[in-house]
């Protein structure tokens, strides 16, 4: 057979292809061409199958067929053809395929190699796609080879460890006697893989972190000689001494004094060093201060540490780089919590941000702004979000509507404030706005009973010839219908009282009604709003009941049975109308959940928790309550099903009014359950209006580096239990403990009994998706007797 055509010849042919089809035919036909090399045994050429095999796997076409060719070249004496095997093994072999399991006594015999570049593609090949069972069988290997004085063979054995220690957590104290004197090492590659497997062990094992806290004296020599060192062209990078290493060890010290006052002690002057030192003109010196700032607000800093690295992250908000500003703007908003007033300072800069015209800079300035919101600043501030409101992209409106809402419930200065801001939102949002904004203002509009001609006579004015925006014309109808006869009789305080004629007021109820642009909903409102005006008005009784009476054979169901129904209030319960039409008394908040209801399933009661509006698609509830139960395996257990979380966390004092009077006793909390880097702790309280109503309020925290998201909560109870879950705060746990998802259950234990509860937990972590059940059974007796 001729010779085959060289990786570059093959390379540059494919490149002269002029469609996909002919790119597809070359290789097709170069495939067959290396397939008939392989059936033939060709150890001349091989390599360079193999090699030419790689390229078209990295441009997408299967390469499968070669992985045995893989291993034969491993098994080979040469380098040239161990190295193109191992890059194989690499690129198209991994857990999945059997086959990978016929290379370990290859890679083990070249652990074991006189030659150290060889015994390095072992190692990189094992720390790359080693699975379990090759961990297990290696990993007295590679832990003989940590220890030895090769520093080449050093920097490549930590990091196959930390592989190691992922795949096989069980085998981390094999590696704890060759870890003693890796921070005493001088090459900084061995330094900084040693680094990141100690940072890997702490993470690891609570034991581990307890047993490495020792070493953050030698950390922090290590980095404070890092940034006084002189000019080494070596490590330079924009002249910063070895970055890559200084921001190793800042992460690994954030581990080490989390929850730790004297390690936190210990390492606070270097980082204010650090955060003072560091060059900030180039992208490398902010690397190192984002670092620097992430590990004073995870430890037990010093107050003037803390505000000195909000005072950073407020520096980075000026900077050009967009990427700089998104990362100020996400860190500010995991610290907003816990040092607001520091945050505070720079309020003026973080509104600024809104008018960025990279959207995700301006999504992170909106969230920020709202959480600076505060009973002092609530009027400017509004001010500025209402200007965002009215001029940003379609897909902000609807957060940022939800958002004013909530802040304008929290803190808003007076009652008429209240309304003009959120009349001001439902004009301009328009169609944005949720579902659950109107029934909000129609309840807050109830309750502010000074206030009712003047909202009247807003809603009236603001809906005359437009209709398009759907959510102020539900609201306006439901107004209009109630203090129609304010708005007639001219009754206003508060500004310059209109002249309306019962006549001008049916006209634009009925022009709702034959809108195009009404939806069915909007429509029942109106008709609803000329049915009650029958007994506010005098004078258009006869209109309203020819109305009503029309819309009796409307194609709109909901329509037709409220027209219906109405027609007979007219005909058969006349005397009644005044009585059932009257005034809608001052409204009670009311959970977004709905009650608690008893039901019957299979002949056995279980407590269930109704839900006013379907839940996030994907989450299917329902079947994840019925997978529960098939879990836990009893049919004694009372499952509950979480509702939708809200788009926005509930505030503590929404969530106080929500539970209604309660005992603050100090009953004990517990730790329900903390794994994987989540954690879940319960605190009591009992209820002084019933006291066999234990209100438990659980709290999600997250110690890992990566945000969990789609958390939901599920509990099971015995049948001698009623158990409520109400809505949690979020479903969303921030990273690096940063915030806590809140999430409240009601449980009635009339019968005073122990309290047992299992428990569901999943959510979405690194791209998998989580699940695990715990059982809690060790709730103090004051929660329950």
């Amino acid at each position: 057979m001729p010779a085959p055509i060289r990786l570059r010849e093959l390379i540059r042919t494919i490149r002269t292809a002029r469609t996909q089809a002919e790119e597809r035919e070359m290789i097709q036909k170069e495939c067959a061409a290396i397939r008939s090399s392989f059936r033939e045994e060709d150890n001349t050429y091989r390599c360079r199958n193999v090699a030419k095999l790689l390229y078209m796997h990295m441009l997408g076409y299967p390469a499968h067929f070669g992985q045995l060719e893989c291993l034969k070249l491993i098994a080979s004496q040469k380098f040239t053809d161990k190295r193109i095997g191992y890059l194989g093994a690499m690129l198209l072999l991994d857990e999945r395929q059997d086959v990978h399991l016929l290379m370990t006594n290859c890679i083990k015999n070249d652990l074991n190699h006189s030659t150290q570049y060889v015994q390095g593609l072992a190692l990189c090949t094992l720390g790359c796609m080693g699975s379990s069972e090759m961990c297990r069988d290696l990993a007295g290997e590679v832990e003989k080879l940590l220890k030895t004085s090769n520093s080449y063979l050093r920097k490549k054995a930590a990091l196959c460890a930390v592989h190691v220690i992922r795949k096989v957590p069980e085998l981390m104290e094999m590696f704890l006697p060759a870890t003693k004197n890796l921070l005493n090492e001088k090459n900084h590659g061995v330094l900084h893989t040693s680094v990141v497997l100690l940072t890997e062990m702490c993470e690891r094992s609570p034991d581990m972190l307890a047993h490495f806290r020792k070493l953050v004296p030698q950390l922090v020599r290590i980095l404070k000689n890092l940034i006084m060192s002189g000019y080494s062209p070596e490590h330079d990078v924009s002249g910063i001494s070895d970055p890559f290493l200084q921001v190793r060890i800042l992460r690994l010290l954030r581990i080490l004094g989390r929850n730790d006052d004297d390690s936190s002690e210990a390492m606070n002057d270097i980082l204010a060093q650090v955060a003072t030192n560091t060059e900030t003109s180039k992208n490398v010196g902010n690397a190192i201060l984002y670092e620097t700032v992430l590990t004073i607000m995870d430890i037990k800093s010093e107050s003037g540490l803390r505000v000195l690295a909000i005072n950073i992250l407020g520096r980075f908000l000026l900077n050009n780089d967009k990427n700089i500003r998104y990362v100020a703007l996400t860190s500010l908003l995991k610290t907003v919590q816990t040092d607001h007033n520091a945050v505070q300072r720079h309020r003026s800069t973080i509104v600024d941000c809104l008018k960025d015209l990279d959207v995700s800079i301006k999504r992170r300035a909106m969230e920020l702004s709202f959480a600076l919101v505060n009973g002092n600043n609530v009027r400017g501030m509004m001010k500025e979000l209402l200007y965002f409101l009215d001029s940003c992209e379609p897909e902000f409106k609807a957060d940022c509507a939800s958002g004013i809402f909530l802040a304008a419930e929290k803190y808003a200065p007076s009652k008429r404030w209240h309304i003009d801001t959120i009349m001001r939102v439902l004009t301009t949002a328009g169609s944005y706005v949720r579902d659950d904004a109107v029934p909000n203002l129609i309840q807050l509009i109830t309750n502010s009973v000074e206030m009712h001609a003047y909202t009247v006579q807003r809603l009236y004015k603001a809906i005359l010839g437009d209709y398009s925006q759907q959510p102020l014309v539900q609201v306006a109808s439901w107004c209009i219908g109630e203090y129609g006869d304010l708005l007639v009789s001219g009754q206003c305080e508060e500004e310059e009282p209109i002249q309306v004629t019962e006549d001008e007021v049916l006209d634009i109820l009925e022009s709702v009604l034959i809108s195009n642009m009404s939806a069915s909903v909007t429509r029942g409102y109106a008709l609803t709003a000329i049915m009650k005006l029958s007994t506010r008005f005098t004078c258009t009784v006869n209109r309203i009941k020819k109305v009503v009476s029309i819309y009796g054979s409307s194609i709109d169901v909901e329509l037709q049975q409220r027209a219906v129904e109405y027609n007979a209030l007219f005909k058969k319960y006349d005397h009644m109308r005044p009585a059932l039409l009257e005034r809608m008394p001052v409204m009670e908040k009311v959970t977004t959940n709905g009650p608690a209801e008893i039901v019957q399933t299979n002949g056995e009661t279980e407590t269930a928790v109704l839900e006013t509006k379907p839940p996030p698609s994907g989450l299917q509830p329902a079947n994840q309550a019925n997978d529960l139960l098939d879990l836990l395996g009893g049919s004694d257990i009372t499952p509950v099903i979480p509702t939708a979380p809200p788009s926005k966390p509930a505030s503590g004092g929404e969530l106080l009014d929500l539970l209604g009077d309660l005992n603050l006793t100090g009953i004990p909390s517990i730790t329900a359950y903390n794994k994987n880097g989540l954690k879940i702790e319960f605190t009591f309280e009992r209820s002084n209006t019933n006291p066999s109503v234990t209100v438990i309020t659980i709290q999600a925290s997250n110690s890992t580096e990566l945000d969990m998201t789609d958390f939901v909560f599920q509990a099971a109870v015995p049948k001698t239990f009623q158990l409520q879950l109400l809505s949690p705060s979020s479903s969303v746990i921030p990273a690096f403990n940063s915030g806590t998802i809140t999430q409240v259950i009601k449980v009635l234990n009339p019968q005073k009994q122990q309290l047992r509860m299992r428990i569901k937990l999943t959510y979405n972590h690194k791209g998998s998706a989580m699940q695990d059940l715990a059982e809690v059974n060790n709730f103090p007796p004051q929660s329950w007797q």
